[in-house]
């Protein structure tokens, strides 16, 4: 799996400058034309056009596949004009990171497992946690770059990244089937791409206290076994061959065993001790 995740990142880099130029530029400018003119008619026929409708997709408008993220909403004309403007800029920042291809592959892959999902399952693709993997993957790349919430107060991007991923888990609990997966589909392009990497969005302090955490309560990392080691054995294993005989003496070298019918002495004025037998025992050049 990484020979091949390395040779897909091989391939994006270096074709990094194929694809859609600025895709990004286009379905923020396309998505404001649609809320544009909805808003502006009382009739909204091309957000009625664009929109993912299973339905109508299986008699045959299968552009809906690939339009529907044009009818984005965010509610209100501004909070559209704000959401819009920060898509388009984590889309520029990501492809500045990523490459042309790369970005591009990333987008329609979440606009593609949506679609399937959605054929399959039924229900209403939606663009917003597809724009959202935008974000997250900005997160996850840059986690403690800053964005200002009500443009006053500073909040770092994991921060928002783990209160975004919060809501996902709460909708994948608390929504019916299929609907609570509508989510989790929807940044399937995010976990794709990034793996195990989504890691990055928690703070390394908290990566570092859980590896501590799981080390002390993992059963390979308990006390090690103790093997007792009798050092007297080692030695005695180890030490230098016994001598056959009790008594040596140092002039002659004859023993107590080659010799029984000696006697042997050791002298008190050699300095250490040193054995002599009793032919030499007053007869030796005492050693200092």
């Amino acid at each position: 799996m990484k020979n091949l995740r390395r040779q897909f990142d091989l391939f994006c880099y270096r074709n990094r400058n194929k694809g859609i130029p600025n895709l990004m530029l286009y379905i923020v400018l396309g998505t404001a034309v649609v809320y544009v003119m909805s808003q502006m008619s009382r009739n909204p026929f091309l957000y009625n056009l664009l929109y993912f409708d299973r339905e109508l997709i299986l008699r045959g408008q299968v552009w809906r596949l690939i339009t529907y993220p044009l009818t984005y909403n965010a509610g209100s004309l501004l909070l559209t004009a704000i959401s819009l403007f920060c898509y388009y800029s984590l889309g520029r920042a990501m492809e500045n990171i990523w490459g042309t291809l790369r970005f591009n592959l990333f987008y329609l892959t979440g606009v593609v497992m949506m679609d399937v999902y959605c054929m399959i399952f039924g229900g209403y693709a939606s663009v917003t946690y597809l724009n959202l993997s935008l974000f997250l993957s900005y997160a996850t790349l840059y986690p403690d770059s800053q964005f200002l919430l009500f443009f006053i107060i500073p909040i770092r991007a994991w921060i928002f990244a783990l209160f975004d991923l919060a809501i996902v888990l709460i909708d994948l609990v608390s929504l019916p089937f299929p609907y609570n997966l509508f989510s989790v589909i929807s940044l399937a392009n995010y976990f794709l791409f990034f793996g195990k990497d989504v890691l990055n969005v928690i703070p390394m302090s908290w990566r570092a206290n859980a590896r501590r955490a799981f080390r002390k309560a993992s059963p390979s990392n308990k006390k090690a076994k103790v093997i007792s080691f009798d050092a007297g054995s080692y030695e005695a294993s180890h030490a230098s061959p016994k001598a056959p005989y009790t008594h040596r003496c140092t002039v002659c070298g004859r023993t107590d065993i080659s010799n029984p019918e000696l006697e042997f002495r050791y002298c008190s004025r050699c300095k250490g001790y040193y054995c002599y037998c009793q032919d030499h025992i007053n007869n030796h050049v005492h050693i200092q």
